[in-house]
Order: C-alpha cells, then structure tokens, then sequence
C-alpha cells in the first residue's frame, strides 16, 4: 500500500498560481503511478493529469493542458502539480492517487491521500 500526503491547497483569485505537494511512501524498489484527481461538490470526481515515477509520459486533462505541469522528485518521492492560470472551474478538493500500472490508473487507483482544498474566485 502507499501512503500518500497532499499539501499545498489553499484560496487564489482567477488567474493566479497554486502548487500543490504528495509525499509518497511504502513503494520503494519500483516505479509506479501518481496523479491528482478533483472532485468539485456536486461533481464527479475528474482524473487531472498523472505520472510515472519512473519516466516517460504524463497525461493531462483536456480542461488543464497548458495550464497545470506534473513533475516528480525521486529524491523525495514527491509529485508536485504547478497550477498556473487557475479558473474558478478549477475549483475542488485536490487527492492524490497511486496505482502499480497504467490500467490500475485507469481502472481507479487504491490508493488515495485525504485531499487538499483548492478554491479559485473570480
């Protein structure tokens, strides 16, 4: 199991920057899967963009492309999400996610942090 712990949330007006933070533990010796999803209230929740911690490619929302970059630091096992442009759509709450393969990303990870609220005004 991997133990995931989002930071970095917080209140910005339209057009402004959040950077948001996972530190994952307990999948040492092997890469896998990280991303972020949201969930805003009323709707489903929404896969944002994931990585794989041992290189390669990212995939990305249509709704963020352009305005959020993954990125992910081996050294301390943290994926950080840049928010840049941020749009009242944007808001939600933030969780990070892990899964052992691509299909187990697709599928749904198992793996989930608490969350982190992210709250955008116009």
């Amino acid at each position: 199991q991997v133990q995931l712990v989002e930071s970095g949330g917080g209140s910005v007006q339209a057009g402004g920057s959040l950077r948001l933070s996972c530190i994952a533990s307990g999948y040492t010796g092997r890469s896998i899967w990280l991303g972020w999803f949201r969930q805003a209230p009323g709707k489903e929740r929404e896969a944002v963009v994931n990585i794989y911690t041992g290189g390669g490619p990212t995939n990305y929302a249509d709704s963020v492309k352009g305005r959020f970059t993954i990125s992910h630091d081996n050294a301390k096992n943290t994926v950080y999400l840049q928010m840049n442009s941020l749009k009242p759509e944007d808001t939600a709450m933030y969780y990070c996610a892990a899964a052992r393969t691509f299909v187990d990303w697709s599928h749904g990870p198992k793996d989930w942090g608490r969350g982190t609220q992210v709250t955008v005004s116009s």
